[in-house]
């Protein structure tokens, strides 16, 4: 995948996510910041927390940072999505699993 196409489907990926977290955050009490192509998400319950979302084109992936651990999803043409290749998840799946952890309640994102 060259650069333009990457970011193509990064920043169309990203979009959509921060729309759904955006409601997600009014609903459930978290903050999310943009900056450029970077999202943020601020928490202050149950524990203050921030989760760093933003693409890495050197590499074509999009980065996770988050629960201390960092995600890197890759491009996948047969699922038309970004995923965690580890363990098949896609962002809106692992972004759910990651904030559930966190708020200690089901999300679906």
């Amino acid at each position: 995948m060259d650069e333009h196409d990457f970011r193509k489907k990064c920043d169309a990926a990203l979009e959509s996510l921060k729309k759904r977290l955006l409601d997600l955050g009014d609903e459930l009490g978290f903050e999310v910041e943009g900056q450029g192509d970077k999202l943020e998400l601020l928490f202050e319950e149950p524990e203050e927390a921030r989760f760093v979302i933003s693409p890495n084109s050197a590499v074509r992936q999009i980065w996770i940072s988050a629960l201390i651990t960092s995600f890197k999803l890759d491009w996948s043409d047969q699922s038309q999505l970004f995923v965690l290749t580890k363990t098949g998840e896609s962002l809106p799946q692992l972004m759910s699993r990651i904030l559930t952890q966190q708020l200690g309640n089901p999300v679906t994102v």
